[in-house]
């Protein structure tokens, strides 16, 4: 049996989507803190339990008998929540005898000085290795659907511009569907292939001169970028200062090998943004 928590939101819903294309329906089983978001998995035949990751006793009852769990990360971050909440988790997976642990981390999660919330990635990381459980984490990276997408594409053909406080600097991201997809090839193949592995879950690298001459091109409208400095970024001013340091320069083969297949690039996405 293979869990999932997190079923209800979209890197774990499409997990679970991605297991169901190779394993059997009866052997997942997804944890989420409301049935009726999940209703469409309970009625396609996969076993739902309903929990919470600061209710324990949720937890293990949950994680009983599983194989694999394929753990989510939290998504409040808010200053001691996520660790709380993921020691909860660690510990029930323990009680539990969960075979495989597989935790979506984050890039940057093996730096001692990681910067504010991917701090949290860390310390999890380090819960997973003492727990003693054979466990993978998948760092990965930022999400490439937030970056670019059919209001992002849109909104730079009606200015004629792109903006950020980018720094000239390569962005690793990757999509959604992607990271999901490496997700359930590494939960479903098993601690014997991937138990005490660490994977750097990095889309093909691009810049914002890139984006914009792209869109230019598959528009036929003229776009470019213009880069601003961290003080005019505004509320976007922590992912610029994030972007701009090099965290999301550095890259990797890791999805690409896990995928079977090229990542998808930004090239990829502008086309479907404009479809």
């Amino acid at each position: 049996m293979i869990i999932v928590t997190g079923a209800s939101g979209k890197l774990g819903g499409a997990a679970v989507r991605a297991l169901l294309e190779t394993v059997p329906t009866e052997q997942v089983g997804v944890l989420a803190r409301s049935a009726e978001k999940v209703a469409d998995l309970a009625a396609a035949g996969v076993r739902v339990h309903v929990g919470d990751y600061e209710d324990p006793a949720s937890l293990k009852a949950a994680f009983a008998g599983a194989d694999g769990l394929l753990f989510v990360s939290g998504s409040d971050v808010t200053p001691g929540v996520r660790e709380r909440q993921h020691g909860n988790v660690v510990r029930a997976a323990a009680e539990a005898g969960v075979g495989h642990v597989v935790y979506t981390s984050a890039v940057g999660a093996d730096r001692p000085d990681a910067p504010g919330f991917l701090a949290d990635h860390t310390v999890t990381e380090g819960l997973l290795r003492d727990s003693g459980l054979p466990a993978t984490p998948l760092r990965n990276t930022f999400y490439s659907d937030m970056f670019v997408n059919p209001a992002v594409v849109g909104a730079a053909i009606e200015a004629g511009e792109t903006v950020a406080a980018d720094g000239g600097r390569a962005l690793n991201t990757a999509t959604i569907a992607d990271l999901a997809r490496a997700a359930a090839v590494v939960v479903a193949g098993g601690p014997g292939e991937h138990a005490g592995r660490a994977y750097e879950l990095r889309g093909p690298l691009w810049t914002y001169d890139e984006l914009a001459a792209t869109i230019a091109a598959e528009s036929g409208r003229p776009v470019t970028h213009r880069r601003i400095p961290l003080d005019e970024a505004g509320d976007l001013a922590f992912l610029g200062g994030l972007i701009s340091s090099g965290l999301f320069a550095e890259p990797s083969d890791d999805l690409a090998a896990l995928l079977g297949r090229p990542a998808t690039g930004m090239p990829e996405l502008v086309r479907a943004s404009l479809a």
